[in-house]
């Protein structure tokens, strides 16, 4: 039998999936608008005014949102940040890669480039899941690698050079971009999808590039030798298309459409700053109710390598995490269930800005409701 859960202690809107993410209605009524007759844009060739407008409403908005600097470019392509990985395995690493691995994402970048046949086999550093693994300067490396904030596990790191270097920083903000503070110059390249933050559908990158990533991918792609760079792994071809506000092949339009509308709003409430406040805030609720509930706890033991974005709970051995995560979905309260490959007995919320802060807290007395009726 579900445990039926009162009403009046559900949230608002019971989405708290990690990725894809809570799409807000007024983005679903933009994707509805933009399929009137009256004023097409879906169903309407990329190349024609209405889509490369909308293109360049969202590089325009990222430009603002994240205070693009002085000739960092906004670059988006086909695929999303799976697919990025391999257009910087192909057309930014030089010789040789440094990745921080702390969960899925760093890892599989790192796995990319020691598939390709023609790069040296990549510096790795490692830290345990729930952990943070930093970059160390390295006198053997032309690339550094690190996600910003790791969905599988809930940790978070910083965006900082190594000390001394001039070589490229890569920083994978797939969970992180739009809800965490960020300095671009302490990074060459800024890369993401659109599922997370930003409420949109998967299918694209987007990545924000400093003069030197520019430079280096024109480099890279021009050395020949063993090197082959497929058109649709090209950088360079990226970033020529994304300067006519288009992409190479045929983009998502309904995605583009949800992505511009939810830029635009971060920007009206008061932009990085202020997603980035609203997601701490969430956090804050959250791992406060786990700190002081005696059968839960922050998975992620040190409170600075919390993510403020994707949080993940721990649940005392005595309570089925399946179990809560079950009844929760059947009361409308969706996707809170843990990492599948971490098999961890928790619970993971996202946080992300769409995301009420109120709800995140209504979800915590669902949780303690759900425990106290299993147990």
């Amino acid at each position: 039998m579900t445990v039926q859960i009162p009403s009046s202690m559900l949230p608002s809107d019971g989405r708290f999936g990690s990725g894809p993410s809570k799409v807000r209605t007024p983005q679903v009524l933009a994707l509805r608008d933009a399929g009137d007759p009256a004023r097409p844009v879906l169903g309407t060739s990329h190349r024609q005014p209405p889509v490369k407008d909308l293109v360049r409403r969202v590089r325009g908005g990222l430009a603002d949102l994240f205070d693009l600097p002085d000739g960092y470019e906004v670059v988006l392509g086909n695929g999303g940040s799976t697919a990025f990985w391999e257009v910087a395995a192909a057309s930014l690493v030089r010789e040789r890669a440094q990745h921080a691995t702390f969960g899925e994402f760093g890892a599989k970048f790192a796995a990319a480039t020691r598939r390709a046949p023609f790069l040296a086999a990549p510096e790795v550093v490692e830290a345990a899941a729930g952990s943070v693994a930093y970059l160390t300067p390295s006198d053997t490396v032309d690339v550094y690698a690190t996600p910003h904030n790791e969905t599988s596990t809930g940790a978070m790191a910083p965006v900082r050079r190594p000390t001394g270097t001039d070589q490229l920083v890569l920083t994978d903000a797939t969970s992180g971009a739009g809800a965490l503070p960020v300095d671009l110059r302490e990074t060459d390249v800024y890369y993401f999808g659109p599922q997370k933050a930003f409420g949109s559908d998967g299918g694209l990158w987007l990545a924000l590039c400093s003069p030197a990533a520019i430079a280096r991918a024109a480099e890279v792609e021009a050395s020949g030798g063993d090197r082959w760079v497929p058109e649709f792994l090209s950088l360079t071809t990226a970033l020529a298309n994304s300067r006519q506000d288009q992409t190479l092949n045929t983009p998502a339009v309904g995605t583009l459409v949800m992505l511009a509308d939810q830029v635009e709003w971060m920007l009206g409430q008061g932009g990085l700053e202020w997603s980035s406040r609203r997601c701490a805030s969430s956090a804050e609720i959250l791992y406060g109710w786990a700190e002081g509930c005696e059968w839960a706890s922050p998975f992620v033991t040190d409170p600075v390598e919390r993510s403020a974005v994707v949080g993940t709970i721990d649940l005392d051995e005595r309570v089925d995490a399946s179990a809560v995560v079950g009844h929760l979905r059947d009361n409308g309260v969706l996707d809170v269930f843990p990492y599948r490959k971490l098999g961890r007995n928790q619970i993971r919320v996202g946080m992300f800005p769409s995301v009420e802060p109120d709800d995140v807290a209504a979800l915590t007395e669902c949780v303690e409701y759900v425990v106290g009726e299993l147990t």
